[in-house]
């Protein structure tokens, strides 16, 4: 029988492909399942959103900089991103300068929003919340982000490996490895990212990273460029910004919402 070169290549192309749809699949299902048993008319999307039932008991995950003299309430902005996305992993870095640089006076609340062609992304966001659970979650986040390269198209058992060692190396070797694994796969960690993609859903979000303020959508990153409007002041810019007007656009944004 003549066998063709080849063969065993493409069918394991089919064979992952297919393990890649199935994921996809359960995961769209499980997070509409939990949303329907949500009013999301009770919630305001601008405020920070604490823990309750439907979200599995886990509160918004905000980045502030806990050593800032300001005194007053910060400017809140949401952002909503996914840990295997490429553009949510090269800004991140500018998220916390900007954060860092304003000293107290900006807040910025983080929201999963997963990409339905990222094959990892749930889990990803599923480390990060189990991580979040025993205080590491800032610390954590951070990591996939500089590590997407290692972890993003890897096979299920390598990826956990991965994470469960990111895990023990943010926690410096004090947190519960097991507690982790367990909250990984865990009902209330399932919630809160399908909360949080429900969230999402309802105001549209089009691409990640989405920024809003105020209930307005930041488009930095459009080609024909955009504008906000904060305490009376229109803040525009004609151009998709780079990381570094990006920061500046959103100082910009602060400002005007502190009337300085």
């Amino acid at each position: 029988m003549k066998k063709y070169k080849g063969f065993s290549n493409i069918g394991a192309a089919i064979a992952v492909l297919a393990v890649v749809v199935f994921v996809i699949t359960a995961t769209v299902l499980v997070i509409n399942a939990n949303n329907k048993a949500t009013n999301f008319d009770d919630y305001d999307f601008y405020s920070v959103i604490q823990g309750d039932e439907h979200n599995g008991n886990i509160s918004d995950h905000v980045k502030k900089d806990k050593d800032g003299t300001y005194t007053g309430e910060p400017v809140y902005i949401f952002e909503y991103a996914d840990f295997q996305c490429p553009g949510c992993a090269s800004i991140n870095s500018r998220v916390n300068q900007v954060v860092d640089e304003l000293d107290g006076k900006l807040a910025v609340v983080y929201r999963n929003y997963l990409l339905s062609y990222h094959q990892n992304a749930t889990a990803a966001a599923s480390a990060a919340e189990a991580a979040g659970l025993q205080g590491y979650w800032k610390e954590y986040g951070d990591k996939l982000f500089a590590e997407q390269s290692d972890w993003e198209y890897k096979s299920g058992s390598e990826r956990t490996a991965l994470f469960e060692k990111y895990f023990t190396e943010v926690s410096k070797g004090q947190g519960d490895i097991e507690k982790f694994k367990a909250d990984m796969a865990s009902e209330n960690v399932s919630k809160k990212i399908s909360f949080d993609m429900g969230i999402g859903k309802r105001i549209t979000i089009e691409g990640t990273p989405a920024f809003f303020v105020e209930g307005q959508f930041i488009p930095w990153s459009k080609s024909e460029g955009g504008s906000v409007t904060v305490n009376g002041k229109t803040i525009s810019w004609d151009k998709q910004l780079s990381g570094t007007e990006f920061v500046d656009i959103v100082k910009q944004i602060v400002s005007a919402k502190l009337g300085e």
